[in-house]
C-alpha cells in the first residue's frame, strides 16, 4: 500500500465511521507497535511507533525507566548480563524485598546518561531502535488486524455515545425477525431488541414493518452495545405527544399524568399553563386529527384525554370519563375515593372488564370505591366479577399498586339477594317433583290392571 492510499484511507475511515484522523494515527501507531513487539522485540517491551502518513516515515522507539543499584549489585548484574534479567534474594527478607533488575522496561542509570547526559533515577528515557528491512508482509498483517480491531472498538464506541444520548427518546426502526430474546429492530447504525415484556399484546411484528420505539437502555457489552427498546413503555404515549402535539413540546400544555395498558386502552391527564389554551381541545386537534396520528402509530389503541385539576374530586371524577359522576367522597388520611354513579353510568364507570376503573386508579394514584345509586336513591358498593379483576393482571398490577380498587356489594345485599335466591329454588324444586308423582301413579295403574 502507497503512502497516497494509506492519506486516502485514513481520510475514508475517518468520514464514514465519525472517527477523528488523530485516533486513527493513534490506532496504526499502536498496531505498528504490536508487530514489531511480536516478531522483533520482547513481550514486555514499552514499544512505540511514529508514523508519519504525510510522508510516509516511521521511527520505532523503547521506552525504558531509569534504575541505579549499588556498585556490589552492578557488578553482579554485569556478571549475569545486562541485556538478562536478574534477581537478587535477601536472606530473612519477603519475596517483594528481593532485587530486581528487568533489561527489557529498565535501564541502568550510567546507561541511560549516554544517551541523555541530564537524565535522574525515575526518568523514561526513549530508545531509538532500527527498523529491520525484513518489516515486511507479517508485520503487515498483525498491524492490519490491529487496526481493524481498533476501528472497531472505536466505531462501537461511536455507536454507544449516540444512542446513550437517545435514552426515553422515540427511535424509528425496521422488524428484523424474531429470536428467543425478542424481536430484533434494525436502528439503521445498530440492532435493538425488543424483549417480550416490551411488546403489545396481539401486535404483529412482521419482517421489514417501520415503526416507532421508545429507547428504554443502551449498555456497552463485551459484543457492543446492547440497546433495549419497547412498544408497552407508558413514556412512549408522552413522547409520541410531545412529537405530535406543538404546545406540549413547548411546554404550553403539560401531561401531568399517564395510565397505560398497552395495545388496548391509555388514560393522560393533561393541563395548560397559559389561561388561553384549551388542553383537551390541543390534544385531539381539529376533527381529531392530532390524537388519531397518535392512536394509528400505537396500532388503534384507544386514549382516553383527562383534564388534570389539583382538587382531588374534581380529577377523579375526571379520570373516570366517559362515566358521569353522581359524587364523591374523599378520604386523605387513606387516599381512597368512594364514588357514587347512577345505574345507567356503572358499565362505564366500571368498563369493560374493570378497565376504566382500574386506569382511573392508576392515573390519579387513589384507591377508589364504585357504589351504584339505586332508583330507590340507596347507594350500594358494586362488587366486580373475578374474571374482571383477573384482567387487570400483568401491566395492570402497576397499577393496582399505586392505586387500588375496590368494588364490592354489601354483606347485608348480599344475604337479601341470597334470601330471595332460596324461595324461588324451593318452588323449582317442588316442580320438578311433580312429573315424577305423576309417573308413579300411572305404573301403580298398570300393575293393577294385570
Amino acid at each position: 500500500m502507497d503512502l497516497q492510499t494509506i492519506q486516502q484511507a485514513i481520510k475514508q475511515i475517518a468520514a464514514e465511521k465519525n472517527i477523528a484522523e488523530e485516533s486513527i494515527m493513534e490506532t496504526i501507531n499502536s498496531a505498528l507497535a504490536a508487530a514489531y513487539r511480536k516478531d522483533f522485540g520482547h513481550k514486555n517491551q514499552n514499544i512505540f511507533f511514529e508514523f508519519d502518513a504525510q510522508t510516509g516515515k516511521m521511527k520505532v522507539y523503547d521506552k525504558k525507566i531509569v534504575v541505579d543499584f549499588p556498585p556490589d549489585i552492578i557488578k553482579e548484574i554485569d556478571e549475569n548480563g545486562r541485556d538478562k534479567k536478574f534477581v537478587k534474594e535477601i536472606e530473612g527478607a519477603e519475596e517483594e524485598a528481593a532485587i530486581k533488575f528487568n533489561p527489557k522496561t529498565e535501564i541502568l542509570l550510567e546507561d541511560a546518561k549516554k544517551i541523555k547526559k541530564n537524565t535522574k533515577i525515575g526518568d523514561e528515557i526513549i530508545i531509538p531502535l532500527e527498523l529491520p528491512a525484513d518489516f515486511g508482509r507479517m508485520a503487515a498483517q498483525t498491524a492490519k488486524q490491529v487496526i481493524i480491531q481498533k476501528i472497531r472498538e472505536a466505531e462501537r464506541e461511536n455507536i454507544f455515545n449516540e444512542f446513550k444520548e437517545k435514552e426515553g427518546q422515540l427511535v424509528t426502526g425496521v422488524i428484523q425477525r424474531r429470536e428467543m430474546r425478542g424481536v430484533l429492530v434494525d436502528l439503521s447504525k445498530a440492532t435493538a431488541v425488543m424483549p417480550y415484556e416490551e411488546q403489545i399484546k396481539n401486535e404483529r411484528y412482521n419482517s421489514g414493518d417501520r415503526m416507532k420505539f421508545y429507547l428504554v437502555s443502551v449498555a456497552n457489552t463485551i459484543k457492543g452495545p446492547e440497546i433495549i427498546v419497547s412498544r408497552t413503555n407508558p413514556e412512549m404515549i408522552r413522547k409520541l405527544f410531545e412529537t405530535e402535539i406543538p404546545e406540549i413540546n413547548s411546554k404550553a400544555i403539560e401531561i401531568a399524568a399517564i395510565a397505560r395498558e398497552a395495545g388496548s386502552r391509555s388514560k393522560v391527564a393533561v393541563k395548560s399553563n397559559q389561561e388561553n389554551i384549551d388542553p383537551i381541545g390541543s390534544c385531539v386537534g381539529q376533527r381529531g386529527a392530532r390524537i388519531q396520528t397518535i392512536i394509528n402509530e400505537l396500532g388503534g389503541e384507544k386514549i382516553d384525554i383527562i383534564e388534570w385539576n389539583e382538587d382531588p374530586s374534581h380529577f377523579i371524577s375526571n379520570a373516570l370519563s366517559p362515566a358521569k359522576v353522581a359524587s364523591i367522597e374523599i378520604n386523605e388520611k387513606t387516599k381512597t375515593a368512594s364514588v357514587t354513579v347512577n345505574e345507567d353510568q356503572l358499565s362505564l364507570a366500571i368498563g369493560k372488564e374493570g378497565q376504566n376503573v382500574r386506569l382511573a386508579a392508576k392515573l390519579t394514584g387513589w384507591k377508589i370505591n364504585i357504589l351504584k345509586e339505586t332508583s330507590e336513591g340507596k347507594k350500594e358498593k358494586v362488587e366486580l366479577e373475578e374474571k374482571q379483576i383477573e384482567a387487570g393482571n400483568g401491566k395492570a398490577e402497576v397499577a393496582e399498586k399505586e392505586g387500588e380498587i375496590e368494588v364490592r356489594e354489601d354483606e347485608e345485599e348480599k344475604k337479601t339477594k341470597k334470601a330471595q335466591k332460596e324461595p324461588a329454588a324451593a318452588k323449582a324444586s317442588e316442580k320438578a317433583e311433580k312429573p315424577t308423582k305423576k309417573k308413579e301413579k300411572k305404573k301403580n295403574n298398570k300393575k293393577t290392571k294385570k
